[in-house]
């Protein structure tokens, strides 16, 4: 395994951040890691990247331990923060090769990696400007670069996307790709749409404790719901789809009820049963595709 997270527990005073999260990242992939704000994401990846320490547990990075040889670990993994670090007075060249140069990277070959970075990440056209004068996005790029730079094995991405605009994250969804092929990379984010575009394997965190981790195919499969959307043209209360069969029932809007179920025929037929007895005008009871977004809210929602 390229990174293998082992039983990781971290308590902030009373409060249990991580209760004994393990998972398993391969080269080649990349994984999703996926929770709510709040649910141990960043503390994970911190402890991973040796930034912080756990109570419990270890991190194992092409077999090193970050607990017993964190700067050997530092050698191989590239960090990504969720709040990008630069140093907005220095221009980008010159900022990367500044980075390099504390990897311990000289001469010819710093040089070679800094153009390569900055033909790589997109970045030819802004290299001479200083980093205040950057968009977000570019200034991501350039955080891109920054992990790179050093030509780590393992690449831990925290929010990369924030604040982005639709375009701009086109842009660093295909350059996370393509970074991605020869590297191990976790991708940290809370955005269900960004690891249904990129990622091949899944972990599910919530409230500090691992609640699925697989392929995103299997876990659909895993979680085995379907849903139903009934949409009427009169007002509808959640209290008439408390019914036998229904998992979960949420309004979506005052005429739209979303409804999971492990059995969509016998639920389809009580739903027509209400249309009647209410005297309801039915726009359509639809099955909808699972989405990542209705498995996550499956499994984080307690």
């Amino acid at each position: 395994m390229s990174l293998e997270v082992s039983s990781l527990t971290k308590k902030y005073q009373q409060q249990k951040a991580l209760d004994q999260v393990s998972f398993e990242a391969l080269p080649g992939q990349v994984l999703g890691f996926l929770g709510p704000n709040g649910a141990g994401k960043s503390t994970t990846m911190k402890i991973a990247t040796g930034y912080l320490l756990p109570d419990e547990g270890d991190v194992l990075v092409h077999g090193i331990s970050v607990l017993q040889k964190p700067n050997e670990v530092s050698k191989l993994v590239g960090y990504l923060p969720e709040h990008n670090p630069l140093y907005l007075d220095m221009y980008v060249k010159e900022f990367l090769e500044f980075i390099g140069g504390l990897y311990g990277l000289k001469g010819k070959y710093l040089k070679k990696r800094v153009e390569l970075l900055i033909d790589q990440c997109g970045i030819s056209l802004e290299k001479k400007k200083k980093l205040a004068q950057l968009s977000k996005g570019y200034r991501q790029r350039v955080g891109l670069a920054k992990a790179l730079i050093h030509d780590p094995k393992v690449i831990i991405l925290d929010e990369p996307t924030t604040g982005l605009d639709p375009n701009q994250l086109v842009e660093i969804r295909k350059l996370i790709r393509q970074v991605s092929i020869n590297k191990t990379l976790i991708l940290s984010t809370h955005i269900m749409q960004e690891v249904e575009a990129i990622c091949d394997q899944v972990v599910i965190i919530n409230k500090g404790k691992i609640v699925a981790k697989d392929s995103l195919i299997q876990l659909k499969k895993a979680v085995g719901n379907s849903i139903l959307l009934m949409e009427t043209e009169e007002n509808l209360e959640k209290a008439w789809f408390d019914l036998q069969g229904v998992e979960h029932a949420v309004l979506i809007a005052p005429n739209q009820v979303e409804i999971q179920t492990k059995d969509p025929q016998r639920v389809r037929k009580l739903l027509l049963g209400i249309v009647q007895e209410k005297s309801l005008n039915l726009q359509r009871i639809q099955q909808i595709e699972k989405n990542l977004e209705h498995i996550f809210q499956q499994l984080t929602q307690a």
